[in-house]
């Protein structure tokens, strides 16, 4: 039978049940390492970010509709 899709690959394999722990360890570990970033980012970084919407803007970049 030609497998027809990835999980029938997956499935067919002796090592599936492995396969899915390193994957979801994987997951796990890049989802930390960006959480452990953001919240390691110092606060002033996240202020000027937050108030880039609210800055002044040159009258130039404004549209007016008549």
């Amino acid at each position: 039978m030609i497998p027809q899709n990835f999980k029938d690959i997956i499935s067919a394999s002796k090592e599936a049940n492995a396969m899915q722990i390193i994957a979801m360890l994987l997951f796990m570990i890049f989802f930390l390492g960006v959480v452990y970033l953001v919240f390691n980012k110092p606060k002033k970084y996240y202020d000027e970010q937050a108030a880039a919407p609210l800055a002044d803007d040159h009258e130039d970049d404004k549209f007016t509709f008549k």
